[in-house]
């Protein structure tokens, strides 16, 4: 299992990518994104299949970051 620190480190905020919206690892895809499409309905599966350049433990990041930002 990937440590807590490691999966937030998969998240990035650049001021220059995406407006500064929270991306996965400097890449044009944001958490927000992920999120959006994991809660109309799309599989971690279908994500990873639509965007080959994500890894499983990036949607594990984008969950993690998600609770963190909750609290």
């Amino acid at each position: 299992m990937i440590s807590d620190n490691k999966l937030l480190n998969r998240i990035t905020v650049d001021n220059n990518v995406m407006v500064g919206k929270p991306t996965i690892r400097d890449l044009r895809i944001t958490v927000e994104h992920i999120l959006k499409s994991l809660a109309s309905g799309l599989s971690i599966q279908e994500l990873l299949e639509d965007y080959p350049v994500l890894e499983k433990e990036d949607i594990q990041a984008v969950l993690f970051y998600a609770l963190e930002k909750k609290d």
